[in-house]
C-alpha cells in the first residue's frame, strides 16, 4: 500500500454531493438508522447477502492475507458471499465519492483512510454504526484510531489497522559509513547520509514527494497544518518555513538526491531494496514489500527507528485505515458481520503476524503472534508518540495542495515561504470560515 492522497473533487462538486446525500439519506450527518441492533440477532451465522469490499492494500504483498481472511469469514458465514475488489489507495477516495454521489457502484464496505472517514460521514455516505454488531468491544480499541471513526458524536467506521512513519534503514550501509546507530536528529540524518554517499557510493536518504511524508519535518519544528481549536490555518507559520528549508537543504547538500516529482515512492522503495539508498521514511505497511528486496533477504539487516528530531521534537503523524459501510448498501446486516469479523483480535493478530500492520485493539498486542513480530514490537512505541491528525471533514482535502507545493519545492519552482503561502491560500479556499 502506498501512503498517497489523491486529488479531491472540486468544492462545487462536494456541495452537490452533500445536497444529494441529504436527499438520499435523510440528513448530512450520516446514513439511515442502523438496520439490526446487536440484541436482535439471535444467530448471526444464518445471515445471508453479498458484500462487495473495496480493499486498498498492495495486491501483491498484502492482499493475500486479507483474501485468506475472507475465506475464513465465508466459512464461518456460509450465507454471505464476499466480492473482493482491490482499489489503489490513491484512487479509492475519489472513486468512492463519485459512486456514492451517483447512487450506484459504491461498495458495501470500503477500507477508508482515517482522514476520509469524517468527510464521507459529513456527506451522508456512511452508515452509522453505534449499537450495531459491526462495533464489537469498542473499549478495546486504542483511543487514537478510535477517534478517527467519529463524526458529530456518532461512529461511522471501525478501526482496522493503525500506522505512523519511522526511519527505515540499511544497517550494513550505515555501518560501512561508520555509523553503528541510526541518526536521532535531522542534523545527524544529514551527516549520516553524506557519510554513506562518500564512503559507500550509495545515496544516503531517498525522499518520497508525498505530503504525508512532510509531516515529520513539520512536527519536528513544532509546526502543524491547522490549529483546530482556534479554527486557524497555520500552514505558512515560521516553524513550517523552517521545516521546508530543512527539506530543501537535504537535497541541495547532496544528503538526498533530487527526487522525481512523480513515482518518488516507488523510486525510494526500489533504491532501498536494492541497496542504492541507505535510508527512507516509511511505515509498517511497507515492510512486507521491503523484505522482498535483495538487501533484506536477511531481515536482520533492516533497521527501524523513530524519525529524527527537528529543533523541537521527534514526531510522526497518526495514520491508518478504517472499515466503513456505505449508507446505500442493500446488504447492511451482512456488512455488519463482515466488518466485525475483519476487526476482531484474531484477525488483527493474523495481519500483524503476516504483514506487520499494527493492530488497533489493545488486546491484540498481548497475542503471542503479535508479540512475536519484531517489526510490530519496534513500531508500537513509535506509534504511542504519534501526532493525531485533525479528524474533520476537510481533513482529506489538505494533502493535495501540500503535495503540489512539495512538488514545486523540489522542482525548484518555489521557495519555502512562497510555497507555503500558496498552500495557505488553497486551504482558505477549502475552509472559508477559518482565519
Amino acid at each position: 500500500m502506498r501512503r498517497l492522497f489523491p486529488a479531491v473533487l472540486p468544492a462545487a462538486t462536494v456541495l452537490a454531493s452533500l445536497t444529494l446525500a441529504v436527499a438520499a439519506c435523510g440528513g448530512g450527518g450520516g446514513g439511515g438508522e442502523p438496520a439490526a441492533p446487536a440484541a436482535s440477532v439471535s444467530d448471526p451465522t444464518k445471515i445471508t447477502g453479498e458484500v462487495t469490499w473495496w480493499d486498498t492494500t498492495r495486491p501483491d504483498s498484502e492482499g493475500p492475507t486479507f483474501q485468506a481472511l475472507i475465506k475464513e469469514f465465508e466459512a464461518a458465514y456460509p450465507g454471505i458471499k464476499v466480492t473482493y475488489v482491490n482499489v489503489p489507495s490513491d484512487q479509492a477516495q475519489n472513486q468512492f465519492q463519485t459512486a456514492a454521489q451517483a447512487g450506484s457502484g459504491a461498495p458495501d464496505v470500503i477500507r477508508s483512510e482515517v482522514a476520509w472517514t469524517s468527510q464521507f460521514a459529513s456527506l451522508g455516505y456512511l452508515q452509522p454504526l453505534d449499537g450495531t454488531r459491526a462495533v464489537d468491544r469498542p473499549d478495546d480499541f486504542l483511543p487514537g484510531p478510535l477517534s478517527s471513526t467519529k463524526y458529530n458524536g456518532k461512529t461511522y467506521a471501525v478501526p482496522q489497522v493503525t500506522d505512523t512513519l519511522a526511519l527505515i534503514y540499511n544497517k550494513r550501509l550505515l555501518k560501512e559509513a561508520g555509523h553503528e546507530e541510526p541518526p536521532k536528529t535531522v542534523a545527524e540524518l544529514k551527516q549520516t547520509a553524506l557519510d554513506v554517499k562518500a564512503k559507500t557510493g550509495a545515496e544516503g536518504l531517498a525522499l518520497n514527494v508525498d505530503s504525508y511524508f512532510l509531516l515529520p519535518f513539520i512536527y519536528g519544528e513544532g509546526g502543524d497544518l491547522l490549529d483546530v481549536q482556534s479554527k486557524k490555518i497555520v500552514i505558512d507559520s515560521p516553524a513550517n518555513v523552517k521545516a521546508m528549508q530543512t527539506v530543501s537543504d537535504l537535497i541541495s547538500s547532496g544528503a538526498a538526491p533530487k527526487p522525481a516529482t512523480t513515482e518518488s515512492y516507488a523510486n525510494a522503495m526500489t533504491a532501498l531494496k536494492e541497496g542504492k539508498a541507505a535510508m527512507i521514511y516509511n511505515g509498517p505497511w511497507a515492510l512486507s514489500e521491503i523484505y522482498q528486496g535483495k538487501e533484506f533477504k536477511d531481515k536482520q539487516n533492516l533497521g527501524i527507528a523513530p524519525v529524527p528530531a527537528g529543533s523541537v521534537k521527534a514526531a510522526a503523524p497518526t495514520g491508518g485505515w478504517n472499515l466503513a459501510i456505505y449508507a446505500g448498501s442493500k446488504n447492511i446486516p451482512a456488512a455488519y458481520e463482515f466488518v466485525r469479523f475483519m476487526t476482531t483480535q484474531k484477525a488483527q493478530a493474523k495481519i500483524a503476524k503476516e504483514i506487520s500492520l499494527l493492530p488497533t485493539r489493545t488486546s491484540a498486542y498481548a497475542d503471542p503472534d503479535v508479540q512475536g513480530n519484531r517489526d510490530v514490537a519496534v513500531f508500537k512505541p513509535i506509534m504511542d508518540t504519534a501526532v493525531p491528525r485533525p479528524w474533520i471533514p476537510e481533513g482529506g482535502q489538505l494533502f493535495q495542495p501540500l503535495l503540489e507545493g512539495y512538488q514545486d519545492l523540489v522542482g525548484g519552482k518555489s521557495a519555502p515561504a512562497d510555497m507555503l503561502k500558496k498552500v495557505s491560500e488553497q486551504y482558505h479556499g477549502i475552509m472559508k470560515d477559518w482565519s
